[in-house]
């Protein structure tokens, strides 16, 4: 799989806009300010390939990034910390809902910051994930951020908190673990 074969395809502001066409969608999830769209462009090698911002909650739709012919990235809103209106957010609600409905997930990716504890925004969306019957990787950015002496404790607290064995630690920033990450990707084209 070559990876920087990637690019963006469209995005779905309604479930009438959601891609059909049988290939993986593997889906990116995480809380608005952790950092979903810097993984997403580090996973690819390419700056601003997904759209950084520093205002929680730019991304509103479902957007599609085709990767190497093979498979779809899906990368749904942020939640949580997004400055948006209750009737947008109850848009976004909807919308990732109808996502989860329609049987087109084929694994979920949840971003999670390795700072802290999951919030229950995030054990919400790892139920979404588990509802679906798809396998989910939890992601544990903005690891360059600990001490070491503190990764493995971090580690340990976010798979306990969401009920999953395993936790890739990943930093954006350096670009730990991107391999592992890619790798992770292509299990499931």
């Amino acid at each position: 799989m070559n990876i920087q074969n990637s690019r963006f395809v469209t995005s779905a502001a309604s479930p009438g806009a959601f891609i059909r066409d049988g290939k993986p969608q593997l889906v990116f999830a995480g809380r608005s300010n952790v950092g979903k769209s810097s993984v997403i462009n580090r996973l690819v090698n390419m700056r601003g390939f997904a759209k950084v911002s520093g205002t929680p909650g730019k991304t509103a739709h479902v957007n599609y990034f085709l990767l190497d012919d093979g498979a779809y990235l899906a990368d749904l809103p942020g939640y949580g910390y997004a400055k948006v209106s209750d009737a947008e957010r109850r848009r976004w609600g909807e919308l990732m809902e109808a996502y989860f409905d329609s049987g087109l997930v084929t694994a979920g990716f949840l971003i999670v910051d390795s700072r802290h504890k999951p919030t229950a925004d995030d054990v919400t969306m790892a139920g979404w994930f588990a509802g679906t019957g798809t396998p989910v990787v939890v992601v544990a950015n903005k690891l360059d951020k600990l001490k070491k002496s503190e990764v493995e404790p971090n580690l340990a607290r976010i798979a306990d908190t969401l009920g999953v064995a395993d936790v890739l630690p990943f930093s954006a920033e350096t670009g730990l673990n991107r391999d592992a990450l890619v790798n992770r990707l292509a299990g499931f084209f």
